[in-house]
């Protein structure tokens, strides 16, 4: 599959509010908005996104269709990566090619990434990309409607 990046259309939000979603996506995640259907929240939220230059947002694309999204924000010194791939195509590397290609993209380092500690995929994805686990904590996941394990992980170079 052909993966591509590219900044984020109007008609890209319907096919993220779908997949944000997906029940076994947003478990796996854990890190979610606390009501995820809330359409008017996800519409302020990505507006702010979008309006915001200090947030590089990317649409990502398999072989042309959209799969997903990946951002990098936060402030100095502080900036974390994040992604979300459709479900449907969990498994494929497509991940890792949308990560590779925003890091290219985005030279600064350090970067940061959280990830809850049982999400095993997502993990393997920031490791194959340089991210080192630095820290463990335990964090509020709304998705999961509990306090769960939290890993920390650093890109410095």
């Amino acid at each position: 599959m052909d993966i591509a990046l590219r900044p984020v259309h109007d008609s890209d939000l319907p096919v993220f509010y779908r997949q944000l979603n997906d029940p076994e996506a947003l478990r796996m995640a854990a890190f979610t908005p606390e009501d995820p259907a809330d359409r008017a929240g996800f519409d302020a939220h990505w507006a702010r996104i979008r309006s915001s230059p200090g947030i590089v947002t990317r649409t990502v694309l398999g072989d042309g269709d959209v799969v997903g999204h990946a951002a990098v924000y936060g402030e100095p010194g502080e900036r974390e990566v994040t992604y979300w791939v459709d479900r449907a195509h969990w498994g494929r590397g497509i991940a890792t090619a949308a990560l590779r290609g925003l890091l290219a993209e985005v030279g600064e380092r350090p970067l940061y990434a959280r990830v809850a500690a049982d999400n095993a995929g997502s993990r393997r994805v920031l490791e194959r990309c340089g991210f080192e686990v630095s820290a463990r904590a335990t964090a509020y996941a709304p998705a999961r409607g509990a306090e769960i394990d939290e890993l920390v992980l650093t890109l410095d170079r």
